[in-house]
């Protein structure tokens, strides 16, 4: 007899095999599983440091320094881990052309990681990986920061003045325009919307599913706890996010 996982398994792995251009959408849940904390969950980075605004980084340069402590303190976990079988199951459909893209809220880069090409992945709220400079936008990778950081203490400025910052969204900072724009064209054309691990809590990025379902496009949750869209849903998956994804997708980390 077919138990209720495997005939949920066997829709999902039906409408991902019946669909042409899906987006996959995706939270921490997907990360957690790779070993990255939930920035909102009980214990995560949001229950033990105060975030730091955007305006106070701005106007301090004690909060600068505090700010850029932080990053190197939380990057010795976000170095360590590796994409899990979550994300390779997303990365296969992307390299069979089957999934246009991934529009992601997750900072981690293991998207790329798991061989989603940068031109594919949307990052709604940046990327850790790297810094810029926010006045020039110059790229600046993390090691020599590091380095000099560990030597004085000091937050690191631009040769032309601007101040540097992890290529994150910080509270009360401006979310990517260009970013979004491309985010709602892709979700407005696709037929398939997977949302994974996401809490689909956080606006505006949240209201993408929704906006999927009006464009005609199926939608499937894939998400441990339940969400306020799971009712509009064609499919939901309260499941673990790795083995759903690996037996739907024959995709191994």
């Amino acid at each position: 007899m077919t138990s209720v996982f495997d005939s949920d398994i066997a829709r999902f792995r039906a409408i991902l095999e019946t669909s042409r251009r899906i987006v996959f959408f995706t939270g921490a849940g997907i990360s957690t599983e790779s070993g990255i904390p939930d920035f909102r969950s009980p214990g995560g980075v949001w229950d033990r440091f105060r975030p730091i605004d955007f305006g106070e980084f701005m106007a301090s340069d004690e909060a600068r320094r505090e700010t850029w402590r932080r990053k190197f303190e939380t990057d010795k976990t976000l170095r360590a881990a590796e994409p899990n079988a979550g994300h390779a199951g997303v990365a296969r459909l992307v390299r069979e052309g089957r999934a246009s893209c991934v529009i992601t809220q997750n900072i981690d880069g293991l998207h790329q990681a798991s061989g989603v090409p940068d031109e594919q992945v949307i990052e709604l709220h940046g990327n850790s990986t790297y810094a810029r400079c926010l006045a020039c936008e110059k790229r600046y990778e993390l090691d020599p920061i590091r380095e000099r950081f560990e030597e004085d203490g000091e937050a690191p400025v631009c040769d032309c003045g601007g101040y540097i910052k992890a290529a994150t969204i910080s509270f009360g900072q401006a979310m990517p325009e260009a970013a979004m724009a491309r985010a709602q064209d892709e979700t407005n054309a696709c037929d398939l919307f997977v949302s994974i691990g996401s809490s689909l809590v956080v606006y505006p990025a949240a209201a993408f599913p929704a906006m999927a379902k009006r464009r005609g496009a199926r939608l499937v949750i894939l998400n441990r706890d339940p969400t306020d869209f799971d009712e509009i849903a064609d499919l939901v998956l309260h499941r673990e996010i790795g083995a759903t994804m690996r037996h739907a997708t024959g995709a191994n980390a």
